[in-house]
């Protein structure tokens, strides 16, 4: 019987970081794989939390430089002098990133495959998250339709995420033993502050969904 593994699109948030959790738990630690991205994002510290977290986790990280996406789109997670802004008017937010995702999704897909790896995981969620057209369901269905008639190969692409809240996310790492571990040690702010702005976007619905889950819950 062939071991399942497990790769995991890993950025050092609390997203991607609750899935590396899950998926060592649920394919053994040495089943995992971890594989990031510099995408030429405007801060540093995001990379910087990922390979602190993967060698903490003992997850072997593989980081592949896809900055040469900056040659043919512009936005604020990868041009600092634009300020964040959230989506306004029905346009998306700025901090969209066109084919961000898709881009990842291949090249995790291309790596997968010489490993010998058919399941990878990413942390996109259509429930509480800011808009983005390749967070959504389809978008993910699609994508691995067409990985498998490229690469004729069986991918898996799992959404462990998908239809949860960010407090449910929050109950998760909860659950798996790692809430404090993931409030302390990933990263989600837009601006690149350790600890988090508490002003932008992603802080704003991090930081909300914490409060909701501590609420509700009995901690």
């Amino acid at each position: 019987m062939q071991t399942r593994k497990a790769l995991v699109i890993f950025s050092g948030g609390q997203d991607s970081t609750t899935c590396l959790l899950q998926a060592i738990a649920d394919y053994g630690r040495e089943n995992v794989q971890a594989i990031s991205f510099h995408y030429g994002q405007r801060h540093a510290i995001e990379l910087e939390k990922a390979k602190w977290i993967a060698k903490d986790l003992g997850i072997k990280q593989t980081v592949i430089d896809t900055s040469v996406i900056k040659q043919t789109t512009n936005n604020a997670l990868i041009d600092d002098s634009q300020e964040i802004k959230a989506a306004q008017d029905g346009d998306y937010p700025n901090t969209f990133v066109d084919g961000r995702n898709m881009l990842f999704l291949l090249l995790a897909g291309c790596h997968a495959k010489q490993q010998g790896i058919a399941d990878i995981i990413i942390g996109v969620c259509e429930t509480d998250f800011s808009g983005y057209p390749d967070c959504r369901d389809i978008f993910i269905k699609s994508m691995n339709v067409s990985m498998n008639l490229a690469m004729d190969y069986a991918f898996n692409l799992i959404t462990p995420l998908m239809y949860l809240t960010k407090a449910q996310t929050w109950e998760m790492a909860d659950k798996l033993g790692y809430l404090d571990y993931v409030q302390q040690h990933t990263h989600t702010c837009y601006y690149g502050v350790d600890g988090g702005c508490s002003k932008c976007p992603s802080c704003l619905l991090r930081d909300k969904g914490l409060q909701e889950y501590m609420a509700g819950s009995a901690r």
